[in-house]
């Protein structure tokens, strides 16, 4: 089935709405850094029981004195500024992005056959359905066990996401799924916002404004909210980088190691937070090297000997013409693409010999590449370009 969008509207929806979802993103982030940052930040103020506390900063050339009130002042200040936006842009412009990049081309990138045969209706349907019930699911358990424990709550969302990545992962394409499981935290933060954060605000407002005691409970399941949104950024954000990295995706455990590079991520989040209030926990950066050394020496392909017969430039330009430059040229002959994805081409023996690293990566070592094996490059010839790498990659 051929992309709804001629490949020309898709390139410029992909730079608007991708700029566009940077720059939300980084607003919506800097915003959850800085209000658990100063939450760790206050100090109890004498005489004053009516606050939480207040906090000293300097930024921009002065000085800031910055109070939190327990649950509100006496009168409310106008204008009040709300925190709301920046989370829904981030989740509409990202949303539209996997609509234009993977619901409207899913049998280039959200389909691979050789993982699940499905139907565009049927991959289009489960990923949204997924969406939809990480939300549920969340809610539910931070109604239930999270009223009861914080940690019971955490391992319960752990396992659900080590579940979670290893079903997508059998279910889309390896870069689609880790999109997949950012896509479904990411809906669960905004959801956070939309469902619980700013409706706790609303009825803070509304009990002042009626003269009545605000109901308390709100406050703290908004502020619970806000915590897990903190935790879950930077695991996000790993998934959106991810495809620049196929050697993570492209694995056959392609699901643990996502597991384990979010919960790294995670961890940074708890050892920064933990750092504002004035605790530091050195053993969390430790494990986090240690860890990353650790899936980097896992995962690390073995070398191929070069040995045999050396392999002719001729043979191997000629497979990288027929089966990698359909896409990745100048001039694409693939309907797909204007030009050369992520602006890698292999016109000359030059610019294939520059990229030999790549290709071993996602043609010899996994069968990333061609995406879904549109030119047919056979098993024969996979390992005749790693036999050609693995001798120098020459060109003459």
């Amino acid at each position: 089935m051929a992309s709804v969008l001629s490949p020309y509207a898709t390139d410029w929806l992909d730079l608007v709405f991708r700029w566009f979802h940077v720059i939300a993103g980084i607003v919506w982030i800097g915003t959850s850094f800085y209000f658990v940052a100063l939450d760790n930040h206050l100090e109890p103020v004498e005489g004053r029981d009516d606050l939480a506390g207040d906090t000293w900063e300097i930024h921009g050339g002065g000085f800031y004195r910055i109070e939190k009130y327990r649950v509100a002042p006496q009168r409310l200040p106008e204008p009040l500024h709300w925190f709301k936006w920046e989370a829904y842009w981030t989740w509409i412009s990202g949303f539209t992005l996997f609509v234009v990049l993977y619901y409207f081309q899913a049998h280039e990138t959200l389909i691979d056959p050789t993982v699940a045969n499905l139907s565009t209706l049927e991959a289009v349907g489960a990923s949204i359905g997924l969406l939809i019930a990480a939300w549920l699911v969340y809610d539910a358990l931070c109604r239930t066990i999270g009223q009861r424990s914080e940690k019971a709550l955490a391992a319960c969302i752990f396992a659900l996401v080590v579940g979670t990545a290893y079903g997508v992962t059998h279910l889309f394409a390896a870069r689609a799924a880790y999109l997949q499981v950012g896509a479904m935290l990411g809906t669960i933060m905004v959801a956070n916002v939309f469902f619980v954060i700013i409706p706790a605000h609303r009825e803070l407002i509304r009990a002042k404004k009626a003269g009545r005691a605000p109901d308390p409970a709100a406050n703290v399941r908004g502020k619970q909210r806000s915590v897990h949104n903190n935790y879950f950024t930077l695991p996000v954000l790993f998934t959106m980088l991810a495809g620049h990295f196929p050697f993570t995706y492209g694995h056959a455990h392609s699901w643990a190691i996502l597991v384990c590079l979010m919960a790294i991520g995670a961890l940074i989040r708890v050892y920064f937070n933990n750092r504002h209030a004035g605790r530091t926990l050195w053993w969390i950066p430790v494990a986090a090297a240690l860890g990353i050394a650790g899936i980097a020496i896992w995962i690390r392909p073995a070398s191929v000997p070069a040995s045999g017969a050396p392999v002719p430039f001729s043979q191997v330009k000629s497979i990288v013409q027929q089966r990698c430059a359909y896409c990745h040229s100048m001039n694409p002959k693939s309907t797909t693409y204007t030009t050369a994805p992520q602006g890698i081409r292999f016109d000359t023996p030059q610019e294939i010999a520059s990229q030999a690293s790549l290709i071993e990566t996602v043609a010899v070592q996994s069968k990333l590449m061609p995406l879904n094996n549109k030119t047919n490059m056979t098993d024969a010839e996979r390992r005749l370009l790693g036999a050609w790498i693995a001798q120098g990659a020459k060109i003459k």
